[in-house]
């Protein structure tokens, strides 16, 4: 596995980052299986500068060997060219992501958190981790959302699959066949009938695959909206 992790490159009238990381996975799709791209809630506080309610995207790819000086020479080319004014864009790629890691993407979500604490963690272990314009402040959820992908428990799939695609009351295994892993409650029961509204699903990323988390509303399944 490979994540990507990106932060801070939008402003308040340009498109978000999580709309930035569909585009470069759909770039990085001619030459990797890409697996998704997740969006993953950060601290929020008055004291935290973000566009709307701070949260950081990562790219899952599926690759045992990557040249990984290129693939951040070619990931960081897109994000440069696509500069907003105003954002603090950062980049981190990893293919392997130490418990340490893991921690700081937790933490990050309780606590401020300072760059160079980001920075000094990811020199420690050897992972990739650049600020791309502005103050250079993304590089902090940049590499939280290394560490919240790789964790595997947290989050929801911005783009899985076809799901973006699926609309309307479907049952499930339309749900399964798009590239959702599993339907359940939150008391964690499968769900395996019954009709799904899938309008801007977004499934949970949990057990480290996409999960679409529903609950009954009448007569049919209410995806709902985790972080």
């Amino acid at each position: 596995m490979v994540w990507i992790g990106l932060d801070d490159t939008d402003n308040a009238e340009s498109r978000g980052t999580g709309s930035l990381a569909r585009r470069i996975a759909h770039d990085l799709a001619a030459d990797f299986t890409v697996l998704g791209v997740t969006r993953h809630q950060l601290l929020e506080d008055p004291r935290v500068p973000c566009t709307k309610r701070n949260s950081c995207a990562a790219i899952h790819l599926d690759s045992d060997e990557v040249d990984q000086g290129a693939l951040v020479s070619r990931v960081r080319e897109i994000m440069t060219s696509d500069f907003q004014p105003g954002s603090d864009p950062g980049l981190c790629v990893a293919s392997y992501v130490p418990n340490a890691i893991i921690a700081f993407g937790r933490f990050t979500q309780v606590q401020l958190v300072t760059q160079q604490c980001a920075r000094s963690l990811a020199a420690d272990h050897d992972i990739q981790l650049l600020g791309l314009g502005g103050d250079e402040d993304g590089v902090i959820g940049a590499l939280a959302a290394v560490g919240l992908a790789a964790q595997g428990d947290d989050g929801r799939y911005v783009q899985v699959g076809t799901v973006r695609e699926l609309t309307g009351l479907l049952p499930v295994p339309a749900l399964i066949s798009a590239g959702v892993s599993a339907v359940r409650t939150l008391d964690d029961s499968s769900v395996n009938q019954g009709l799904v509204l899938t309008d801007k699903l977004r499934p949970a990323r949990r057990d480290g695959i996409p999960v679409a988390v529903v609950q009954w509303d009448v007569d049919h399944w209410l995806p709902l909206k985790l972080n």
